[in-house]
């Protein structure tokens, strides 16, 4: 299953850990692939992405969580290895 697709199946605490795992071994093995790939610059897109996240939820139809799910913090970490 793509990354993509493991958060959005995340609705538990086993599920997060299940994607932590596999995003962990999508960093081992595409490395290139991550815009963010040192800690500091990944968490830089983090926190800019956190700022900047009503506009991804407004173009999904939805409004932003007022308390983050287990789904919530997996999209940000998926989020925080492309933006910029």
């Amino acid at each position: 299953m793509d990354i993509n697709e493991i958060v959005a199946s995340v609705n538990s605490r086993e599920e997060f850990v299940s994607f932590l795992d596999a995003f962990l071994n999508d960093l081992r093995r595409n490395p290139t692939e991550w815009e963010n790939s040192t800690l500091d610059s990944y968490l830089e897109a983090m926190k800019a992405w956190v700022e900047d996240s009503d506009g991804y939820y407004t173009d999904k139809g939805q409004t932003l969580p007022q308390a983050p799910s287990w789904r919530t913090i997996a999209e940000i970490l998926i989020a925080s290895k492309y933006y910029e």
